[in-house]
């Protein structure tokens, strides 16, 4: 959130966002119930003093005996008090306004943040793990063909269940689900990083908090109760990311300066309905509704976050160096850099599966596996998390950034890809193996069910 103070202050910059952003407020509006409350508030400090100044006057006009004078000095403090309560309340109705209007405010770009329109315009920075590639099959099967060849991957028992978008990982599958997700947690731990186990709904103050509500209501999954319908500041919502409740934690708390750097990291299921929407890849588990994901939280003094962004970023990338994956690092434009960020940066992992258009020379597609952001005091000052610099100095907004450390479904993906041999098994990363018992081979399991003999099929018997 930014300050009402910066945005009158700067509007031609903030304008200048919303531009580069592509992002449609009202700030002339803004602008305008910004003037109109201050004026409103210089009336009522004039409104208040007059009526002290009246209320001595009462007194002094009684002990003179003027009673007459005294009757219409009260008079006119009671329409002074009549008028003040008038502006008040419209001096509080405006703020209301205000405050929600600055909610629909984007974070500013830092200024050495490329610009451009779209994703198509985002800057490569790097990419890693392609000078040794191990030897690959000649055609590598898509993870969605391979799952469902090897029973590791069931999308149709998932869609029966819960509908599109859901999947169940099976035998091997899972077991590499919850091998990721406890091999990325202790390399964490090994970075500094102390856990935290959250709450799966959070509350809307939570999702404002964090800057996912006003903005994008439509993508949540709301618990009791239909997303168009209001919300109140305690309704619940299933968490689209731990950043939402790691980063409430210290909502309306002062931390110490000497707390900081503070580093969380936290695994969570996470819940998002716009997977699989605007023409995005469907198949298989590259955008699905629920999946599991380890999420990296940093809170810090501002004049250290722009050396922790890329302490983050190398954080994030130390799992896929020890999974020996290929990826590249990419910066995004002002035009995909997203509503909160001030800066960020996406590691997208290789998946040779299925050839893109902007993939590789070598084939397949980029996956994005995590987005690493720098808000600054943007989320601090919507969630009101201040530090004290020292004991007896103010306190102050410290500034915030997360990364996924990482989303495990695409690495699922990028594993049965990249690590698939030639006769449709699948090699466990030597990183791996110890979380999965010493396995290090994937191959498969025999199907259960008259479905897996090709039986059964409109047949009653």
């Amino acid at each position: 959130m930014l300050s009402r103070q910066f945005v009158r202050e700067n509007p031609d910059v903030v304008r200048d966002a919303l531009e580069k952003k592509g992002v449609d407020a009202d700030l002339d509006r803004i602008l305008e119930v910004d003037e109109e409350w201050r004026d409103l508030k210089r009336r009522g400090d004039d409104l208040r003093h007059e009526r002290n100044e009246v209320s001595s006057e009462i007194g002094e006009l009684k002990q003179e005996g003027k009673e007459e004078a005294a009757q219409e000095a009260i008079e006119r403090s009671q329409s002074l008090k009549d008028e003040l309560a008038d502006v008040e309340a419209r001096a509080d109705d405006l703020e209301g306004e205000l405050e929600r209007l600055l909610l629909t405010l984007p974070q500013i770009p830092q200024d050495e943040v490329p610009v451009g329109a779209d994703e198509s315009e985002n800057v490569e920075r790097r990419r890693e793990g392609f000078d040794d590639l191990r030897e690959l099959p000649d055609e590598v099967v898509p993870h969605y063909d391979l799952g469902e060849d090897l029973d590791v991957l069931d999308f149709e028992r998932g869609a029966k269940v819960s509908g599109g978008g859901f999947y169940f990982a099976k035998g091997a599958g899972a077991r590499l689900e919850h091998a990721l997700i406890q091999f990325m947690l202790d390399v964490h731990r090994e970075q500094g990083y102390v856990d935290v186990f959250p709450p799966i709904p959070v509350n809307s103050a939570s999702m404002e908090g964090t800057g996912q509500f006003p903005k994008f209501v439509e993508d949540a999954y709301r618990v009791g109760g239909v997303n168009e319908a209001d919300y109140d500041d305690d309704d619940l919502w299933l968490l689209p990311t731990a950043e939402v409740p790691v980063t409430n934690m210290y909502r309306d708390e002062i931390l110490l300066g000497e707390d900081l750097p503070l580093k969380h990291q936290a695994y969570s299921p996470n819940f998002r309905r716009e997977a699989g929407e605007h023409g995005t890849e469907t198949r298989g588990i590259v955008r699905v509704h629920q999946f599991n994901k380890v999420e990296m939280v940093n809170f810090v003094r501002p004049e250290e976050s722009a050396e922790r962004f890329e302490g983050l970023v190398d954080e994030a990338e130390e799992v896929l160096r020890r999974l020996e994956l290929p990826y590249r690092i990419l910066e995004m434009c002002t035009g995909d850099l997203g509503f909160t960020q001030a800066k960020k940066y996406d590691l997208e992992v290789w998946a040779p599966g299925d050839d893109m258009d902007e993939g590789p020379a070598e084939g397949g597609r980029w996956l994005e596996v995590s987005s690493v952001s720098n808000f600054e005091g943007f989320q601090a000052r919507r969630a009101g998390i201040r530090y004290r610099p020292e004991p007896h100095e103010s306190a102050e907004y410290l500034h915030t950034l997360n990364g996924s450390g990482l989303a495990v479904p695409r690495v699922v993906v990028a594993i049965l890809e990249y690590y698939q041999n030639e006769d449709g098994t699948v090699d466990v990363p030597a990183a791996l193996q110890p979380y999965m018992g010493g396995q290090t081979v994937i191959e498969g399991r025999e199907k259960v069910g008259e479905s897996a003999l090709g039986a059964g099929e409109g047949d009653d018997a």
